[in-house]
């Protein structure tokens, strides 16, 4: 037997997210809804006027059903509730942001150079931040009861997260005012 391909896999990404949340992201409608909830408040009809113009007809009652996999999932919130006619009209927001890029065929060798460098600095400033989390943890655990094995880590990418987050979405300032 001869090996045909042999190749050496590094770990270089991080992807968090639990299993409600990759089935809510398995449909693109859901994809969509998130796209048109990021910065906006809507209610379930304008999200299906939105979805129409997008091409994806769908009725009122599937797009309802979508905006429940995306509640429970955590990934869209009710933010305001009026009274209309009787009835209660609910609008539905997002704090969450989808970057879903299409990249470049030559993405990789592009920014391959400019990625290396400035990984090493933001090494050194992960790792601080790693290890402080972990002695404020395991301080706040004095009985030594046993975390999941990776729960500092997914401290840690949370604030590296957040932190991220405040950079981006202040850099974008979309048209609403904060």
């Amino acid at each position: 037997m001869s090996t045909l391909l042999q190749k050496e896999l590094k770990i270089n990404k991080i992807l968090t997210t639990n299993a409600d949340q990759a089935k809510a992201l398995d449909d693109t409608a859901r994809i969509k809804i998130l796209q048109i909830l990021y910065h906006k408040q809507l209610p379930t009809e304008r999200i299906v006027e939105e979805l129409n113009k997008m091409g994806y007809k769908k009725a009122t009652t599937t797009i309802r059903h979508h905006i429940d996999v995306l509640k429970n999932a955590g990934l869209v919130e009710i933010v305001k509730m009026e009274e209309v006619r009787g009835a209660v009209l609910k609008y539905y927001g997002t704090s969450v942001r989808l970057m879903g890029n299409k990249l470049p065929a030559n993405f990789e060798t592009e920014f391959s150079k400019m990625i290396a460098e400035t990984s090493v600095k933001l090494e050194k400033v992960m790792k601080n931040i790693s290890e402080n989390v972990g002695s404020k943890i395991k301080k706040k655990n004095p009985k030594n009861v046993s975390l999941e094995s990776n729960y500092e880590e997914h401290v840690v990418m949370e604030i590296v997260n957040r932190a991220m987050t405040k950079v981006f979405e202040s850099n974008s300032s979309p048209h609403i005012p904060k």
